[in-house]
């Protein structure tokens, strides 16, 4: 059994994986939000702007894993994991508008492709590939939140 650290931890490193994009270890701290925003999770913009720069002293734009960690955690705290699958479930819902309970990969390519411009088609298709595991051109609740917390 996994214990709440253990699968924020989890969280973080795939969302973190997801945005680093030329494996470099390092995340442009203005994807820091969106992050934030895909992970359902609520934050303060100013709040977030100073810790990025207590993580970023060098004004690089980029953060690498453990500042990244330091930044989400300090939003991360106040949610334990019902809220956080009620917070997934929410975003899920967003883009399931017909409410059929999946949406299709060409969706989520949508929602990865706007998170992150440096996608590529290639990059896309290969993380819709891994979540898709059935190949049915959709993605359900359990594939999407199996995604973002990597269970």
């Amino acid at each position: 059994m996994m214990d709440d650290d253990d699968q924020k931890m989890a969280i973080m490193r795939k969302a973190f994986q997801m945005f680093d994009t030329t494996k470099c270890g390092f995340i442009e701290t203005i994807k820091i939000s969106t992050i934030l925003n895909t992970m359902g999770q609520l934050f303060d913009e100013g709040e977030l702007q100073a810790l990025i720069s207590e993580q970023d002293p060098e004004g690089s734009n980029k953060v690498n894993f453990d500042g990244f960690c330091n930044i989400a955690a300090h939003f991360l705290e106040e949610e334990d994991d019902e809220a956080m699958q009620q917070e997934l479930k929410e975003a899920f819902r967003l883009y399931d508008r017909e409410g059929n309970g999946y949406i299709t990969t060409s969706t989520l390519k949508e929602i990865l492709g706007a998170l992150d411009d440096k996608l590529t088609s290639s990059d896309l298709d290969g993380i819709i590939q891994e979540i898709d595991t059935d190949g049915s051109g959709t993605v359900d609740f359990d594939e999407f939140m199996e995604m973002m917390t990597g269970d």
